[in-house]
């Protein structure tokens, strides 16, 4: 795509290998490890900035993930990524989660110790 030639972004990306899209994708972000996914993310952050027009908008919408009962901030790593890029951010909006793949079984299971992640971040920059 030519340079500042987009009027807005608005992008969800997968998880860093929470749930799969693809099988045997080598290019599916959604099968990246924590820090290849961030990478990926860098190099996705400097192409958004590359295509967007002067004072126009990105948007990503990302929530956090948990590993072995500990949370990683995934939107704020993505959310600093877009800033060290260049983009300003404008807004954070806060998406409550409903109707989550495995709350089901996390809101049955009362030995937890720990809390649902229950929203994402709806991140909007701007150039």
């Amino acid at each position: 795509m030519p340079d500042n030639s987009v009027d807005f972004i608005f992008a969800h990306p997968p998880y860093a290998n929470i749930i799969k899209y693809s099988k045997d994708i080598k290019e599916d972000l959604s099968r990246l490890e924590l820090e290849e996914f961030l990478d990926q993310m860098n190099l996705f952050s400097k192409e958004c900035f590359r295509i967007l027009k002067e004072d126009k908008y990105c948007a990503v919408l990302i929530g956090d993930i948990r590993k072995n009962k500990n949370v990683f901030p995934l939107g704020f790593y993505i959310m600093n990524i877009f800033i060290q890029t260049g983009f300003t951010l404008k807004e954070i909006i806060i998406k409550e989660q409903h109707n989550c793949k495995r709350t089901s079984y996390w809101s049955q299971n009362v030995n937890r110790d720990f809390y649902l992640l229950a929203h994402e971040y709806i991140f909007v920059f701007k150039i």
